[in-house]
């Protein structure tokens, strides 16, 4: 890659130099050859040279651009790469941040803006300064006074490009922060197009959408603006040299202090660094919006991944399935960064094996508490074990193979049904162990409606399974946790879109086929806890009481509350819906 890239720069620096050897030939011609009684050969012979110089200036830019093209789109692919991999390392607290838009903004358009910039605006920017470097010295040769009043044309410049760099770069900023934030705004719509429609919000949405979009092309406009005002600078400041220049340049000559030649040559080298003075203007400006785009992108890259495998991971002695939660302390830092605790003091045991329901009120932690069991989140204090082992002693990859999840929001891929169902599948089945496990994962599930669709399980389902009930989303979801074949279950309320009947199949389904399988399950609704073992109760950011259900509804005032206020949300969720076609 880097012998190529170096070959890039030869070859344009080659171009530059060739360009300004051209002026030397039309100054050797106008002294030498175009006189009185000059031989015709002479200048055919001055025109090939100036012919064949224009021909390897044309070979050299072409061969520019085939040595930069292929290590340039490299660099672009590599980093983008290892940028999705870090996203997918990153915690889950990072993404909670992060809009959708600003990370699809970073990784496409900011690296695509690099990756221009590395095929032409770097290597651009050194072979023009070093073509104008030549140029001048070469007007010097020629003429130090004229070379010296086109050196003073620079200071202005110099002093607008001081202004320019601080003015663009912030506006760069500004326009690739709103065009993420405007991406983020699409997602969101197309996501939630169902929602829109049903509330009959399409036009707000349009004027929110709208009011973006205006801000990101005044945003636009005042960049443009500023770049026109500088290269306003970089054009008029030379031509108004270059108009002064030829009267002093006519003064030399009529005084025979200066070769027509010489003039001559001097304004050849002026129309060829034109050019380059001309693009540095467009160069400098490139340059500052891939200084920002690269901010950007490692305001990601250098985001830290707290959570991690250990350096030397261990194994847990036997593999029981027991999940411990010892002393537990949680807590999400607010804007201001101050600690907001959301679980004071967890003692939990689930046993080998058992199915344990998790219920409290609304707000209470549950879904947080589930989150530490596979390390979407660590323990702010205390110990998650998982087989009798702190889950920040186990190699991460490995634990998350032990312990299958469901979410209540589910989240599907754009692939077919059974690439979602198998995503989880455990490493080194046959086709037809997969087979197997695929049809048992959806009939556990109650999801055999996969194999009446169109294409059966080889079914596109579309973007995050929109073109699927909520129900069936949540079965199919629910057959990929089954299809990890887990030693340890996490479901977090992942029924919810069922109705009762269909709930309580799945449930005595997931018994027998899941037998000696822990198993932690939100509960909202009394019929999930009468098919628990056992019931733990969250209050206040502790676990309030467990034991059965029977148990804890004869004697705990505070459970009889819960399960009362999940009795009335039963009944609101019996009313006919789509979601469980």
């Amino acid at each position: 890659m880097l012998p190529r890239l170096i070959g890039g720069f030869f070859c344009a620096l080659g171009a530059g130099i060739v360009a300004l050897a051209i002026p030397q030939v039309l100054a050797k011609l106008v002294n030498e050859v175009l006189h009185y009684n000059g031989a015709s050969g002479e200048v055919w012979f001055a025109v090939s040279i100036i012919a064949a110089l224009g021909f390897l200036e044309a070979l050299l830019i072409f061969l520019r651009r085939q040595f930069v093209l292929k290590p340039a789109a490299g660099v672009e692919t590599d980093m983008r790469i290892h940028f999705y991999q870090h996203l997918q390392r990153l915690p889950v607290s990072f993404h909670e941040r992060w809009g959708s838009g600003q990370l699809l903004s970073r990784s496409m358009s900011d690296l695509s803006l690099l990756r221009r910039w590395l095929a032409f605006g770097a290597m651009m920017l050194i072979v023009d300064t070093v073509t104008v470097i030549t140029g001048l010295t070469l007007m010097f040769f020629h003429s130090w006074i004229l070379g010296l009043l086109f050196l003073l044309g620079s200071i202005p410049i110099a002093i607008k490009a001081y202004h320019f760099r601080n003015d663009f770069r912030a506006a760069s900023r500004l326009s690739q922060d709103q065009a993420g934030d405007l991406a983020t705004a699409v997602e969101e719509s197309v996501h939630g197009i169902r929602v829109i429609k049903a509330f009959g919000r399409g036009r707000d949405m349009y004027e929110g959408f709208n009011a973006q979009a205006k801000s990101l092309q005044e945003t636009e406009l005042s960049k443009a603006r500023t770049l026109a005002s500088f290269l306003l600078t970089v054009v008029a400041v030379p031509e108004v040299i270059l108009g002064i220049g030829l009267v002093i340049g006519i003064a030399q000559v009529a005084a025979g202090t200066l070769s027509v030649g010489s003039l001559v040559a001097f304004f050849a080298i002026a129309a060829v660094i034109a050019i380059p003075v001309e693009a540095m203007g467009m160069l400098l400006g490139m340059t500052l919006s891939t200084k920002t785009a690269l901010d950007r992108h490692f305001e990601v890259m250098d985001a830290v991944n707290d959570i991690t495998s250990p350096d030397s991971p261990a194994t847990p002695g036997e593999f029981t399935g027991a999940v411990e939660l010892e002393h537990v302390r949680f807590s999400y830092p607010d804007e201001a960064g101050r600690a907001r605790p959301i679980l004071a003091d967890i003692n939990l045991e689930i046993r080998p094996g058992e199915t344990m329901a998790l219920v409290g009120i609304t707000g209470s932690g549950k879904s947080t508490l589930l989150n530490l069991v596979p390390r979407l989140h660590d323990a702010t204090a205390g110990t998650v074990k998982v087989h009798g082992m702190d889950v920040r002693d186990w190699d991460l990859e490995k634990l998350r193979t032990e312990i299958a999840v469901a979410f209540e929001d589910t989240t599907l891929f754009s692939t077919t049904i059974r690439e979602n169902v198998l995503m989880g599948a455990p490493a080194g089945l046959d086709e037809q162990q997969r087979e197997a496990l695929l049809a048992e994962a959806l009939d556990v599930a109650q999801a055999q409606f996969a194999y009446s669709l169109a294409d059966g399980v080889e079914t596109l389902i579309g973007e995050e399974g929109l073109s699927l009930s909520g129900g069936q989303r949540q079965r199919i979801a629910l057959a990929r946790a089954i299809a990890a074949q887990p030693r340890v279950l996490v479901l977090d309320d992942p029924l919810s879109a069922l109705d009762v009947r269909t709930e309580e199949a799945v449930t005595q389904r997931l018994r027998a086929v899941l037998e000696g399988t822990t198993t932690l399950v939100v509960a909202h609704r009394p019929s999930t806890v009468m098919l628990a073992d056992r019931v733990a109760l969250l209050r206040d950011g502790r676990i309030d009481a467990v034991g059965s259900h029977a148990h804890l509804l004869s004697t705990n005032e505070h459970y009889r509350y819960v399960i009362a206020s999940l009795d009335d949300d039963e009944q609101e969720s019996q009313i006919p819906s789509e979601v469980n076609r």
